[in-house]
């Protein structure tokens, strides 16, 4: 593995991801225009997104990722900010699921619910997306031989794809 490839192949990864978080604002901007069935039926696909493709994936960067970034800059709680990220986005996603429960369909109260969860979720993932390219990705390129790459960007991987079969 070359120099760079982790930053290329985890940037990769956040592209693959970046259209479903896209896919948060616009439910949560046509929330009230959608038929209550299309409006659960987008909450299912977005609740299967977060909890089967995304939390997933934040399990392995706080496995993985997360002490690596820790390690380069001297103290395995300057990464306690973006854990601080993963804890709300599950948050987040638990009361999303709570309101897809409540029924089939949803009054006004609910729908207002069912939107303030999905900007806070979209604000929050394309932040913290941003704050991992920016900042980790360059630091890890930049502090870890090719050998530690690669080992790192399997161990994510493996993590990642680890938890998602277990799900």
């Amino acid at each position: 593995m070359a120099m760079g490839d982790i930053t290329e192949a985890l940037g990769e990864e956040h592209q693959a991801l970046l259209p479903h978080i896209d896919e948060l604002r616009v439910i949560a901007d046509r929330v009230d225009e959608m038929s209550q069935q299309e409006v659960r039926r987008s909450l299912d696909d977005v609740h299967q997104f977060l909890t089967q493709h995304l939390l997933p994936h934040a399990a392995a960067e706080e496995d993985a990722l997360y002490p690596a970034v820790g390690k380069i800059l001297g103290s395995p709680q300057a990464t306690a900010t973006m854990s601080r990220d993963h804890v709300e986005v599950s948050r987040l996603t638990e009361q999303l699921g709570w309101l897809r429960s409540q029924g089939t369909t949803f009054d006004l109260e609910q729908m207002r619910n069912l939107r303030r969860v999905l900007y806070g979720l979209y604000a929050l993932l394309k932040v913290h997306f941003a704050k991992e390219e920016e900042i980790y990705l360059p630091l890890l390129e930049h502090h870890l031989s090719d050998s530690e790459s690669h080992h790192l960007l399997h161990k994510i991987r493996q993590l990642a794809h680890g938890a998602h079969k277990h799900k």
